[in-house]
């Protein structure tokens, strides 16, 4: 399950991995995965991990569960596998990237292209089983990807951390704001979207900024 992360992460990850709570979380996972249909593909969980390399992390988006439909998650927030349809949330993230660099609207919701480039996409919860969102959340994974947040608050500096939504941005408190950057706005799910919370924010644009301010190359998104 963990055979994959890129091997930058390794120091900061084997005590996480040793502690009691995620050899229980490990344990509960072998069952659900034995037991029931859940996402994403275990050798996929990591992927966040896989592609972003912890020196060269720059960005990080904070996301809450894995998509729960057949063939969409693959370790990446918001990310789903090529030639599968844009989830809604997906496609107003698009629609912001187009308005806000003036890009053509992306062919592929698949955004390891991001992640090779220093954008760590990290849901909160890494698992879910088909079909029942939030399925294994308050299993571990929270208290896991919180000491990854606390890592790269405390490793790094002039990280440029994108809050989305009300669940995202209660991991402000986890990040120093005198070392890095941090970005809040609305969700980009219709029901955010739709009232006004999301469009407009030129994340995408303002992150470029902040990097090219402290000499870190932009994003090529």
């Amino acid at each position: 399950m963990t055979s994959n992360i890129d091997t930058s992460w390794e120091p900061f990850l084997s005590k996480e991995f040793n502690a009691t709570y995620f050899k229980a979380l490990k344990q509960f996972l072998n069952e659900e995965y034995k037991n029931d249909t859940c996402f994403p593909p275990e050798t996929e969980i990591f992927n966040a991990f896989k592609h972003c390399d912890f020196n060269n992390l720059k960005v990080v988006i904070i996301g809450q569960d894995p998509y729960h439909g057949l063939g969409q998650a693959h370790g990446l927030c918001f990310s789903v596998n090529e030639g599968v349809s844009f989830p809604p949330s997906l496609k107003n993230i698009f629609k912001e990237l187009e308005q806000d660099l003036g890009i053509p609207y992306p062919e592929s919701g698949n955004l390891t292209k991001w992640a090779d480039q220093g954008v760590f996409l990290l849901n909160a919860t890494l698992t879910v089983r088909q079909g029942e969102a939030g399925s294994h959340q308050k299993k571990g994974w929270e208290q896991f990807t919180d000491a990854v947040i606390k890592t790269i608050n405390e490793e790094k500096e002039n990280v440029v951390f994108l809050l989305w939504g009300g669940y995202a941005k209660k991991k402000a408190k986890l990040i120093d704001k005198e070392r890095h950057f941090v970005l809040e706005t609305g969700h980009p799910s219709p029901l955010s979207a739709n009232r006004g919370y999301w469009f407009g924010n030129k994340h995408f644009s303002k992150t470029n900024s902040l990097l090219e301010q402290v000499g870190l190359r932009s994003v090529d998104w």
